[in-house]
C-alpha cells in the first residue's frame, strides 16, 4: 500500500494540487493556494515524498513519485484535478497524465522541461557544481537557499517571494535534497509530450535560465493545442516571483471552455 503524502489544503470547489520542484515543499504555492481558494476552488499543495513530514520512497524515482501523487488524487476523491507542477514537479505532472490522464483535467507547468538533458548547459552545470560543493563541504541548507536561490530569480522578482523561497529551499532534508538531485537526469519524456491531451498552459521567466523559455516553446510545439505564458523580469520561481501575473495567468486559464483550448 502506498503512503499517503502529507498536503495542504484550503477552500471548496473543483481541486487543484499543486507540485512543487525540488528546492520547494507545500509553501511553495502558498499564494496560489490562498487566491485559489478564494475564489472558489479547492487547492491543495503536497509536500512531495521526503519533503516536509511526507514519508521518504524507495527507490526514489519517478515511477514511485507518480505512484504517491495518484494515491493522493484518488484519497481526495474528487475524481479529477487541475495539476500545476513546478520545476521537478512539472516533470512529475508529465508522468502522471501520461500513465494516468483520465485523473487529469488541466495542466499547467512551469520551469518545466521534458527531460532532464534538455536543460543541461554551461550555467546549469556552473550552478550545480556550486550546489554539490556546499553540500559536500556540510553547510545547512539555509547557507544553500542563501547561494542559490538569488542565481535562479530575475531582475523584477517580488522580494518576498524571493524571501519564501529562500524559506522553503532551508527546510528540505540535505538527504532528500540528493535523492531529489540523483533522480532528476533519469527523468525522459520528451518523446511522449504528443500523448498529452488535456489543455496544458506552460507559464515561463523570460529570464529563467534553468529551464530556459526556449525550451519551454519547444514543448508546446509538441503538446496539440497548449499555450505559452512568458512572464517578463521573472526568471525560474514565476509563481514565488511575479505570484499576482502567475495566479492571473492560471485562473484566465482555468476560466476559458474547454472547447476553446483545441
Amino acid at each position: 500500500m502506498t503512503v499517503l503524502p502529507t498536503f495542504t489544503t484550503l477552500g471548496a470547489g473543483r481541486t487543484v494540487l499543486m507540485l512543487h520542484g525540488a528546492a520547494g515543499g507545500h509553501l511553495a504555492f502558498a499564494p496560489q493556494v490562498e487566491t485559489l481558494a478564494s475564489l472558489g476552488w479547492r487547492a491543495v499543495a503536497w509536500d512531495m515524498p521526503g519533503y516536509g513530514r511526507s514519508a521518504p520512497i524507495e527507490p526514489y524515482t519517478f515511477k514511485g513519485l507518480a505512484a504517491s501523487c495518484i494515491a493522493l488524487i484518488d484519497a481526495l476523491d474528487c475524481g479529477s484535478v487541475v495539476l500545476v507542477g513546478h520545476g521537478m514537479g512539472a516533470m512529475l505532472a508529465q508522468e502522471v497524465v501520461l500513465r494516468r490522464p483520465e485523473l487529469v483535467e488541466r495542466l499547467v507547468l512551469s520551469g518545466a522541461a521534458a527531460a532532464w538533458a534538455d536543460i543541461d548547459g554551461d550555467w546549469q552545470r556552473a550552478l550545480a557544481a556550486q550546489r554539490d560543493a556546499a553540500l559536500d563541504r556540510g553547510l545547512p541548507m539555509e547557507q544553500v537557499a542563501e547561494l542559490l536561490v538569488p542565481q535562479l530569480v530575475g531582475t523584477e522578482a517580488l522580494p518576498e517571494g524571493v524571501r519564501l523561497a529562500r524559506h522553503v529551499m532551508a527546510q528540505v532534508h540535505p538527504s532528500t535534497w540528493r535523492r531529489a538531485l540523483a533522480a532528476l537526469p533519469t527523468f525522459d519524456r520528451s518523446a511522449a509530450l504528443g500523448s498529452i491531451h488535456v489543455p496544458t498552459l506552460l507559464i515561463t521567466g523570460a529570464q529563467d535560465r534553468q529551464a530556459p523559455p526556449a525550451l519551454t516553446h519547444r514543448m508546446a510545439a509538441c503538446i496539440a493545442g497548449s499555450t505559452v505564458l512568458e512572464l517578463p523580469g521573472v526568471g525560474h520561481l514565476p509563481n514565488l516571483e511575479a505570484p499576482e501575473a502567475y495566479d492571473a495567468a492560471v485562473l484566465n486559464f482555468l476560466a476559458l471552455p474547454r472547447q476553446l483550448l483545441h
